[in-house]
């Protein structure tokens, strides 16, 4: 079955120069892919020319005169940029044009368009970005990333039973284990807010493990971690800042002096595994989990092989039809609680 995906071809860091090669590259690995290059026609031919392409069936181009700034206020981009690219694929998006979206545009602008463009899933309150991070053993997926900075309890619990899903959909896990991110395991711990999330999730048909501390995300014991957007940011900032400063940490000791330069030709088989474990750009491609259509965010600062990876995620999301599992599962788990709830009335 072909999948057609319209990409934001003039959003991020690099435009272009980065989403055209990206797009061919995907091309070339998924042959049930189409794609829908949505940009700045001159600009998007001339990056194809440069890379012996053209227009053909399965990739076109969809001319679109404006392009959101990466620093530009949501609201500004909604309401003065009806013609940008963003808005242009995401609009494919709900005409049935496209199965699905993908930007590394700016991410204020892109949940506020998605949001006003799509609309929200029935039963969901508010969009989550979710991501998944490498752990000891696997990955996770982590939601909120930075959609909602404050959260109620009941769109914690919706933001988990979103997790829950995107885990049994794309990996196959018929019950993923579930967490709530908090300053501690103990059932005293954390704010009201976190505290009142956990009794709802503990009442849920969710595979519900308790409170993760920090540290946890990462050991592999979870499946799904959920938390506010404001927390799942922070986290996700000071975890790529880690990689980082460890990457630095090692080039340096490895230049130390002669001897440690030695050692560093004969780890580098080592050290090429371990960046490759690491690497963000790996995990490239956060889902905007409950709307009523398959948007993913790229990270800005994304390279080829990072909004390629970015491509394969939309590509799943839309193979799998992610928004309508949500929507099944979510009446499925509603109908199930509703004599539970009688019962208790």
């Amino acid at each position: 079955m072909t999948v057609t995906i319209a990409l934001d071809a003039m959003g991020g860091d690099h435009g272009a120069s980065v989403t055209v090669p990206a797009a061919l590259a995907a091309l070339k690995n998924y042959p049930e892919l189409r794609l829908i290059l949505v940009g700045q026609r001159d600009v998007l031919q001339r990056e194809l020319a440069r890379r012996k392409a053209a227009e053909n069936e399965r990739l076109v181009i969809r001319h679109a005169s404006q392009v959101v700034g990466m620093d530009e206020a949501p609201a500004q981009a909604l309401r003065g940029k009806k013609d940008s690219s963003m808005r242009v694929a995401i609009n494919l998006v709900k005409a049935a044009q496209a199965d699905a979206c993908v930007s590394a545009g700016n991410t204020g602008a892109l949940m506020a368009t998605a949001r006003f463009v799509l609309k929200t899933l029935p039963g969901i309150d508010r969009p989550a970005i979710i991501s998944t991070l490498p752990t000891i053993h696997g990955q996770v997926h982590v939601l909120d990333l930075g959609a909602n900075v404050d959260c109620t309890p009941e769109q914690l619990l919706q933001f988990a039973i979103m997790g829950s899903i995107l885990v049994s959909t794309l990996e196959g896990k018929p019950s993923p284990k579930v967490a709530l991110l908090n300053i501690g395991e103990e059932d005293i711990k954390g704010n009201d807010t976190v505290r009142k999330a956990a009794e709802l999730l503990r009442e849920s048909k969710v595979n519900y493990c308790g409170f993760a501390e920090g540290g946890e995300i990462y050991t592999g014991e979870f499946d799904v971690v959920v938390c506010d957007g404001f927390v799942g940011n922070v986290a996700l900032k000071v975890s790529e800042g880690l990689v980082r400063m460890l990457n630095l940490f090692l080039r340096q000791e490895f230049k130390r002096n002669t001897i440690t330069r030695f050692i560093a030709v004969i780890s580098l088989p080592v050290m090429r595994a371990f960046r490759k474990r690491v690497d963000p750009r790996r995990y490239n491609g956060a889902t905007l989990a409950g709307l009523r259509g398959v948007v993913i965010k790229s990270h800005g600062g994304a390279d080829v092989l990072a909004f390629q990876n970015a491509i394969g995620e939309a590509l799943r999301e839309a193979q799998q039809h992610f928004p309508e599992q949500i929507t099944r599962q979510l009446q499925s788990m509603l109908a199930a609680d509703e004599p539970a709830r009688e019962e208790t009335a």
